[in-house]
């Protein structure tokens, strides 16, 4: 495979273009372990797992460490975490009513 062309001719330039692929790469990776714990959680919630709870304060945790970084913005971590808190109160709630009528 050949080698990447660069466009860029400073020294600047090229630290740059290095320094954004590295925080691209770590940006992904960040990312990509935020839904994971985010799906973990909700389906924890839907297979009425006891350990739902902790997996949710996970997620919130990874969701401010990401924050903290600057991966994503407070408010989307805010947001995303108000919305799975939600989703798998919900879901914890119908889990319950079920296991009642039953």
């Amino acid at each position: 495979m050949a080698a990447k062309k660069k466009s860029m001719r400073h020294r600047s330039a090229l630290k740059a273009d290095r320094q954004s692929l590295r925080r691209y790469l770590r940006n992904r990776a960040v990312k990509k372990g935020l839904r994971s714990a985010a799906r973990a959680a909700g389906d924890a919630a839907a297979s009425k797992d006891a350990k739902a709870a902790d997996l949710l304060s996970q997620a919130a945790s990874a969701f401010d460490k990401a924050a903290r970084s600057g991966t994503i913005h407070w408010k989307t971590a805010a947001r995303k975490k108000s919305r799975l808190a939600k989703r798998v109160a919900a879901q914890m709630a119908a889990s319950a009513a079920a296991g009642t009528k039953a």
